[in-house]
């Protein structure tokens, strides 16, 4: 049994990007549909700003005295999706002013939109994860980089939209179904919880429902999980 001591989650929540207007940052993301978390403003001066891309568990903040960067510095923020052509259009229909649906040919060419080449128009083929990728610049010149990704590779976790998670919860159904003869007593939550939890951490079903097991085992012999 494996008996390393668990790590410490430490979750990416929140992005400071540097604007040189907050108002006009503000419309900006606003304009995007962004959830507006926060706008708080106190005695020294300081303003914190908060929005938090639809879907997204990572937010972004700016405002005034809280970053010494260059405002625009901020480069290739990774904005993850499942139809690109569609957050695409999505984008232009909000102004935002994307680039093309695009495809690198060369290595980092993604990252590079000041006509040194290497991209070509259009989705990868097959639409394959990863490969697929849109543009867009806030009015600052920070920039925002969409890629799509419909099947992240082993151990990268699970990209949670509908389809996917519908998906999910029937494989842990059918995992639970097969354990649940030989379980202690337990309510369902208990397994399904501990499972989709390993699954989006990228672990295998094999790897998953052997967790699941040991945290109900655990927590009907009155161990803490």
């Amino acid at each position: 049994m494996n008996t390393s001591p668990a790590m410490v989650d430490l979750k990416l929540e929140v992005v400071v990007i540097p604007v040189s207007d907050v108002d006009r940052a503000k419309r900006f993301y606003a304009g995007l549909g962004w959830r507006e978390d926060a706008d708080l403003a106190f005695e020294n001066g300081v303003r914190v700003v908060q929005f938090t891309p639809p879907g997204s568990a990572c937010s972004i903040q700016f405002g005034t005295g809280i970053t010494t960067a260059a405002p625009g510095s901020a480069q290739n923020l990774y904005l993850i999706v499942s139809d690109i052509q569609a957050a695409h259009d999505e984008l232009a229909a909000l102004a935002a002013k994307p680039s093309v649906v695009f495809h690198p040919e060369t290595p980092g060419a993604q990252f590079h939109s000041n006509g040194a080449g290497g991209r070509a128009e259009g989705p990868a083929a097959d639409h394959a994860s990863y490969r697929s990728f849109v543009t867009f610049s806030d009015p600052d010149g920070n920039t925002w980089l969409l890629q799509e990704i419909g099947t992240r590779l082993p151990g990268r976790g699970l990209s949670l939209d509908v389809p996917t998670l519908t998906d999910l919860l029937k494989e842990t159904e059918h995992r639970h179904g097969a354990y649940e003869p030989t379980a202690p007593k337990h309510h369902w939550s208990e397994w399904y919880s501990a499972y989709l939890v390993a699954r989006e951490r990228g672990k295998t079903p094999d790897d998953a429902a052997r967790d699941a097991r040991l945290h109900v085992e655990r927590t009907h012999q009155g161990v803490q999980a």
